[in-house]
């Protein structure tokens, strides 16, 4: 290397290196605001949200604490929810909850990075243990048609989500179904635990049809999702002899499931709801070797101090049992007035109250 080269090869290397430096500088360094991320893993904190379409149709929307406006699922992201939990009917008259719109909130939640809870009515409309009707295509079926009905309709929805790229963590197979599900008069068609009464008609108890309709739904389930884990819920998750009893019923008849899930809606006077519910949980871990979590729990709206106080110490007493897999809110989103549902967790204006920051991640 000549000397005219190695002087200019010396400039350079002169030059880059006060770039170098200029660029390290603490003055020069250009500044890049942090990405938020999420935890969407471990303990679920989690929200049913599934009157979020109809609501959003109605014309309500949702704002953060600072009165922005925002999409109702971003926001309780924000606040720390990392599951959300959508039911399925049969054949709802004006659609809502029917499958096409738990597919438009279901890829809604994936998109945002939400783990996802199905859960099957098994019916047109509401279940609980007050109310357990067959879907009006389904009353004519027998024992045998009923198990095959089920199966294609869990079937048909769980495909549904999988061709839209979709898999959901839990699926949740009847909703409370301490009463039973697919009542009827004729026991031998009915999948009742007990002689339930409605309107005045007496719907007939069959313990091993109860069973079977739960399994029918289980390998269902199974088959479409096999990692997914199966959740038998109950209603009354303070009431550890009722849930004894279905636990028992559910062992006696060999029920394939993995979780059994839980509702509390405590009163203003939650403690000792929470404790009966927490000693409950040990107790189906003891008795059965299952999971547990709470699909539901609602405060009132209107005392959302309260509302958060009972949330922490259920959320941290929960997590704190390596088997509870998460809480669900059963729906925060709610306000207004929305549907006569005084259990939301958002105040008038589309704000949420104190109740959400126990769903904060800790």
């Amino acid at each position: 290397m000549n000397m005219t080269i190695k002087k200019i090869f010396a400039v350079m290397m002169l030059i880059l290196s006060m770039g170098l430096v200029s660029c390290n500088s603490d003055k020069d360094t250009p500044s890049f605001p942090d990405k938020t991320t999420y935890d969407m893993t471990g303990f679920a904190r989690g929200a049913d949200v599934s009157w979020l379409t109809e609501m959003e149709k109605s014309g309500k929307k949702f704002y953060n604490a600072d009165g922005k406006e925002m999409d109702c699922l971003t926001l309780l992201r924000d606040l720390g929810v990392n599951s959300v939990r959508l039911r399925v009917w049969v054949n709802p008259t004006d659609g809502w909850c029917g499958k096409q719109d738990v597919l438009a909130k279901a890829l809604r939640a994936k998109a945002l990075g939400f783990r996802i809870m199905i859960d099957f009515h098994y019916s047109d409309t509401w279940t609980d243990p007050g109310s357990q009707m067959k879907p009006a295509a389904w009353k004519s079926l027998s024992f045998e048609g009923l198990k095959e009905a089920i199966a294609d309709h869990t079937k048909d929805v769980l495909n549904a989500l999988k061709a839209d790229g979709i898999t959901p963590e839990w699926i949740q197979i009847g909703n409370e179904v301490t009463s039973g599900l697919l009542w009827d008069t004729d026991t031998s068609t009915s999948g009742a635990t007990w002689d339930a009464v409605k309107d005045g008609v007496t719907y007939k108890a069959n313990e091993s049809n109860f069973a079977a309709f739960l399994n029918a739904g289980s390998a269902a389930a199974r088959g479409v999702f096999p990692k997914a884990k199966i959740v038998i819920h109950l209603d009354g998750g303070a009431n550890a002899n009722r849930t004894k009893w279905i636990g028992d019923i559910l062992q006696k008849y060999a029920v394939d499931y993995d979780v059994l899930g839980l509702s509390l809606y405590p009163d203003s006077d939650w403690s000792g709801e929470v404790t009966s519910c927490i000693e409950n949980m040990k107790d189906i871990k003891q008795n059965y070797g299952k999971d547990v979590m709470i699909c539901e729990v609602g405060m009132p709206e209107d005392d959302p101090a309260t509302a958060k106080a009972c949330l922490t110490s259920l959320m941290s007493q929960s997590k704190a049992l390596s088997y509870c897999l998460g809480v669900f809110y059963w729906e925060p989103e709610c306000y207004g007035g929305w549907e006569n549902y005084g259990l939301g967790a958002f105040n008038d204006n589309g704000q949420p109250t104190a109740a959400m920051d126990a769903f904060a991640a800790k």
